[in-house]
């Protein structure tokens, strides 16, 4: 058995997809609810043939010049900020990607954010919670999603499966994207970055992570925002300035944010913050916060990783996968 591959699985998995591997790689398995740490990370991606990666691992040049065995990268991941592809590639390492099964769960979460921020549930929750409630009371009127005019921002796969969720609530819904393809099922009207800003009553973000896109949305962006217009981020936390999205809350011209994702987890920023904006976590009336909830979906994370490593097992076994990103 020790002449077969050597796949590391950086953190925890489901027993189904390690069983997957059997007979066909070894494994060392991440069991903690929290990543190794760096050290440790590198002292089994060292000797490893195969790594699947997840979003809190960092994989630099650096890194991949310590893992000479290295083959492949399965990601269990869309976005690959968090890879350098092109070092890998020019070590010979193939990275594989998941394209499209954290689709459908990111924007139903997106959609949530939507609600439960417009509809102030977070902070009806927690009245309740502090007690004294003697019914209804004229209070926490806030913005329903009929009537209301969604601008999606980034109309990719995600950004589609967001105009699709929102077809049934009775909103005009507008999408913004530079690479726009002209092939898409148009659940959205196409509109200018300006005409977007300018009408939308709620905001979703939907665009990946890039040098082009990182603090996109920063204090200009934002004063372009309607009035008391909604932000929504279920995309990277990197593509917003959080303490600008504080400012424009703190000023009343943004009306709320809701996200599920943060810079502080964007690991292919060299200045990533440690924390989240302080500001945010205090304001308890005018944001929602998830910990990057988005494809936490039991069946989509099963499907999710028995795709990393089906894409694993292609690789060591000499194919090119169809998830092969070069």
């Amino acid at each position: 058995m020790t002449d077969l591959p050597l796949v590391v699985l950086t953190n925890r998995t489901f027993d189904d997809t390690r069983a997957l591997f059997s007979g066909r790689a070894r494994i060392i398995a991440n069991h903690l609810e929290t990543p190794w740490p760096a050290d440790v990370l590198l002292a089994h991606a060292s000797i490893a043939d195969a790594l699947m990666a997840f979003m809190p691992d960092c994989i630099d040049a650096a890194f991949l010049d310590s893992c000479p065995r290295l083959r492949v990268i399965g990601a269990a991941l869309k976005g690959f900020d968090n890879i350098d592809v092109e070092a890998a590639t020019a070590r010979g390492v193939t990275v594989t990607i998941v394209p499209d099964l954290l689709t459908r769960p990111t924007a139903e979460l997106a959609v949530g954010l939507t609600i439960a921020l417009g509809r102030h549930i977070l902070a009806g929750d927690t009245a309740i919670r502090r007690g004294g409630f003697n019914g209804w009371r004229p209070e926490y009127y806030g913005l329903g999603l009929a009537g209301s005019t969604v601008g999606v921002v980034g109309y990719g796969r995600v950004g589609q499966a967001i105009a699709r969720c929102l077809s049934g609530f009775g909103c005009r819904v507008l999408a913004c994207d530079a690479n726009w393809n002209p092939s898409v099922p148009d659940d959205a009207e196409r509109v200018t970055m300006d005409v977007l800003t300018g009408s939308a009553d709620i905001l979703i973000l939907g665009m990946p992570l890039t040098p082009a896109t990182q603090g996109i949305v920063g204090h200009a962006f934002l004063r372009s925002m309607k009035a008391g217009a909604l932000l929504i981020n279920p995309a990277r936390g990197s593509l917003v300035d959080e303490a600008a999205v504080a400012d424009a809350l703190e000023g009343g011209h943004l009306g709320g944010y809701a996200a599920d994702v943060f810079a502080c987890e964007d690991w292919a920023r060299g200045d990533r913050p440690g924390e989240i904006e302080s500001r945010l976590l205090s304001m308890t009336t005018k944001t929602v916060l998830t910990p990057h909830l988005g494809s936490a979906v039991v069946e989509s994370r099963r499907a999710i990783e028995y795709s990393a490593a089906d894409s694993i097992l292609r690789v060591l076994a000499g194919e090119k996968p169809e998830t092969a990103l070069a």
